[in-house]
C-alpha cells in the first residue's frame, strides 16, 4: 500500500514512520523545505524517544521518504493523511482549520483514482464534512472518501502508542473506505487491537471527549490537592485510594501545576466553543479550562511564599521547563506562566531542561540557561521543580545544600518524600501534601 502523510510535525512524522514500519510505503510531505532537507539528511525536528532510529531504519529500507511535492506524493496513494496543525485561533478560541482546508484544496488538485482522505489532525465536529465539500467542489469528477482517524499519541511514548494502541477509531460510512483502513491497520488486527468503526462525526467527537475527560481528571485531583493542603490530608494517598477503584483508575490523578502541551489546552477550549455554538454549553469543561488557566498562573505565588513572601533580588533555580518529561514541547507549558511571574516579582531565574531549552529560549526571556541541574544552584535562594525529568529524581542533597544560599525547594511534581526532605534539612514545599503555610511562618523558619 502507498500512503501520503501531509505534515511532518509530531503526529505526521510519528504516524508516517510507524506505518512504514508496518510495511506500508509512506511519503511524508511538508512545505518547510529546511525541515524536509533535514529529514532527508537523517535529522529529526522533534524529540521523541526511539523516533530517530525508527525513521532511519525505514528510510534505509526504502519504505519511508520525504518531499515538498504534495502532488507527486498524492498521485497513486491509496490513502492521504492530513496531519497538519490545528492550533487555537487567535481571538475566539476556536481551532484554526486553515491548514487542514488548504491541504484539502491541494489534495483535490492531485487526486488520481480512488483515494481515501484521512483526517489525522485533531479537528472539531463537522470538519470532515467541510473537507469533503472542498474537494467535491474543486473536483466533481474525483473518486474519494473522507475518513476521520484521530490520533491518541502521548508525547514521550508515541511509538508504543501507535504500535500497541488501546484502540483505533475510524469514522466513515463507506464500506470501500473501511476496507482500505482495515488493510492499513492489519498488523493491529492481528494482535487483536480494538478497532472502533463509527460515523465520521462521532469519531471527531471521540477525540475531543477523550482529551477533555483526561484534562478533567487532572483538574479534579489538583482541586483535591488544594483541599488536602488546608485540611492536612495527603493527595497522593487520596489519588491511590480512589484510583484503585476500577471505575476511576489511577492514571491522570497526579497533582501538579496544571496541564499543558499540544492537546489538552487547545482541545478543551475548542470543545467549549463547539458546544456553545451548538447551543449546548458544557459547564464542566468550561470550569476545567478556567481552573487550569488560573492554577498555572498561581504557581509562582507558591514559590514566593516559600521564600518568605518576596523574591525581589533573589535567585530562583528552575529545573524543567517543558510541559512534561521526555519531550521538547513547550506548548502551554506551566513554566510559561511561572517564570515570567517570578521575574515580574523581581526574581533572577536560572533554568535547565534536558531537552527543551532550544524551544524555550525564544519564549522565556532574560533567563540564564545552564548546562545541568547543579549549574542552576550556586547562590540560589530556592530551587523549583516544574517538570519531573528522571534526572531530577535523585539529586545529591548535600551538594544541592552546599551550593544554595538556603536549602529551599518547591516541588511542583511531588517527586520527593516530605519526611526525607525534612530530614535532609530542606524547607520543602510540594503539592497537596502539607498544610499551607503563611509567608510570615516561612520567614520565621528561614530567619
Amino acid at each position: 500500500m502507498r500512503v501520503a502523510m501531509i505534515g511532518t510535525g509530531y503526529v505526521g512524522l510519528v504516524s508516517g514512520a510507524c506505518f512504514s514500519e508496518f510495511g506500508v510505503n509512506v511519503v511524508c510531505v511538508d512545505k518547510d523545505t529546511a525541515k524536509i532537507d533535514r529529514l532527508k539528511q537523517g535529522g529529526i525536528p522533534i524529540y521523541e524517544p526511539g523516533l530517530e532510529d525508527l525513521v532511519a531504519g525505514n528510510v534505509k529500507s526504502g519504505r519511508l521518504s520525504f518531499t515538498t511535492d504534495l502532488a507527486d506524493a498524492v498521485k497513486g496513494a491509496d490513502a492521504v493523511f492530513i496531519a497538519v496543525g490545528t492550533p487555537t485561533r487567535r481571538g475566539d478560541g476556536h481551532a484554526d482549520l486553515s491548514y487542514v482546508y488548504a491541504a484539502a484544496r491541494e489534495i483535490a488538485a492531485a487526486l488520481n483514482g480512488y483515494t481515501v482522505i484521512v483526517n489525522k489532525s485533531t479537528v472539531p465536529v463537522g470538519t470532515g464534512d467541510e473537507v469533503e465539500r472542498i474537494i467535491r467542489e474543486a473536483r466533481p469528477d474525483a473518486d474519494f472518501d473522507v475518513v476521520s482517524n484521530p490520533e491518541f499519541l502521548r508525547e514521550g511514548s508515541a511509538i508504543n502508542d501507535f504500535m500497541r494502541p488501546n484502540r483505533v477509531v475510524i469514522g466513515t460510512e463507506s464500506e470501500r473506505a473501511r476496507q482500505v483502513m482495515r488493510q492499513l491497520y492489519r498488523p493491529l488486527f492481528l494482535i487483536e487491537t480494538p478497532i472502533v468503526f463509527t460515523s465520521r462525526t462521532t469519531s471527531e467527537l471521540i477525540k475531543y471527549a477523550a482529551n477533555t475527560f483526561l484534562a478533567t481528571k487532572i483538574t479534579f485531583i489538583n482541586e483535591i490537592a488544594d483541599l488536602c493542603e488546608v485540611v492536612g490530608a495527603n493527595v497522593q494517598d487520596v489519588a491511590k485510594g480512589i484510583g484503585l477503584d476500577g471505575r476511576i483508575g489511577g492514571k491522570f490523578l497526579h497533582a501538579g501545576p496544571g496541564y499543558g502541551g499540544s492537546c489538552f489546552p487547545k482541545d478543551t477550549l475548542a470543545l467549549v466553543h463547539t458546544a456553545q455554538d451548538a447551543g449546548r454549553p458544557l459547564r464542566i469543561v468550561e470550569a476545567v479550562v478556567d481552573i487550569n488557566t488560573r492554577r498555572k498562573k498561581a504557581m509562582a505565588e507558591r514559590v514566593i511564599v516559600a521564600c518568605g513572601g518576596a523574591v525581589k533580588g533573589k535567585t530562583v533555580a528552575v529545573l524543567g521547563v517543558t510541559f512534561k518529561p521526555n519531550t521538547d514541547d513547550m506548548r502551554d507549558a506551566p513554566s510559561l506562566d511561572i517564570v515570567p511571574a517570578l521575574q515580574a516579582a523581581g526574581a533572577r531565574v536560572r533554568a535547565y531542561d534536558p531537552e527543551g531549552m532550544a524551544e524555550a529560549k525564544p519564549l522565556l526571556k532574560d533567563v540564564e540557561w545552564c548546562d545541568d541541574a547543579y549549574a542552576t544552584l550556586p547562590k540560589a535562594d530556592v530551587v523549583v521543580i516544574i517538570t519531573e525529568w528522571n534526572e531530577f529524581r535523585l539529586l545529591d542533597f548535600k551538594r544541592v545544600k552546599s551550593l544554595m544560599t538556603r536549602p529551599v525547594m518547591v516541588d511542583l511534581r511531588n517527586i520527593y518524600n516530605p519526611a526525607e526532605m525534612a530530614a535532609a534539612g530542606f524547607h520543602y514545599t510540594s503539592i497537596g501534601r502539607a498544610t499551607a503555610r503563611t509567608p510570615e511562618a516561612v520567614a520565621g523558619e528561614l530567619s
